[in-house]
């Protein structure tokens, strides 16, 4: 059982049906992240020159061939983060750096494969709702996602020039505490076991042959 296979009970995470008001028992304030706006930013780089760190094996045989490359987290880091706020005073201009870790998988010269971090960066200049001046500041961040398909060994700077596709999401947010309705602590059902039926389809069987005999005329 878990969530998403049990919902007899009111208070398990699920699909609401009939009245969204019955159940409902307190009012909760809970830490949360406020996302106050966010935007979806997809670019394909050409021909971008990714240094490698850290390769293992630590001494692979020059020059390496190209295999895959796909960021290592969806976390993006935002750095020489400038806002600046418009005259209505609802939105901004928010200028940044987004740099996305990013794992280089290839072969080298002797057949070995190996695999070396590395960084893609891009930089923004977007118009983003940001929320009026207040005690709390409010953060810009990112999450983003890189593939690369293709690439090449560059011998004279030993990096890799890879074409990549990038998506990342920039959000304007903020720890705050809310208050929303609650239904009450969720009821954890308990976990359903995984098993193999190894001997399914065996043990179905009949213990001896069945049937009328026939003739081999």
């Amino acid at each position: 059982m878990s969530f998403f296979s049990n919902f007899s009970s009111d208070h398990c995470p699920g699909t609401i049906t009939g009245n969204p008001l019955n159940g409902l028992c307190e009012k909760v304030c809970i830490q949360a992240e406020k996302i106050f706006d966010a935007g979806i930013i997809q670019t394909r780089l050409e021909g971008y020159s990714v240094a490698l760190e850290n390769p293992t094996p630590s001494n692979p045989t020059y020059p390496l061939s190209f295999i895959s490359a796909r960021s290592l987290s969806s976390e993006g880091t935002v750095t020489g983060l400038n806002v600046e706020r418009q005259t209505d005073g609802q939105c901004a201009r928010i200028q940044a750096t987004i740099t996305i870790p990013v794992e280089i998988v290839y072969l080298d010269a002797a057949g070995v494969e190996g695999k070396s971090t590395g960084t893609v960066s891009i930089t923004e200049d977007v118009l983003m709702y940001v929320p009026p001046a207040s005690v709390m500041p409010f953060t810009v961040t990112a999450i983003a996602s890189c593939v690369s398909p293709d690439g090449t060994w560059d011998t004279a700077t030993n990096s890799f020039t890879i074409s990549a596709c990038l998506t990342c999401i920039l959000k304007v947010a903020m720890q705050v505490e809310l208050l929303v309705p609650s239904y009450g602590y969720c009821a954890i059902p308990p976990a359903q076991e995984y098993s193999q039926e190894v001997c399914s389809g065996f043990f179905e069987l009949p213990l001896y042959p069945q049937g009328k005999a026939c003739s081999c005329k």
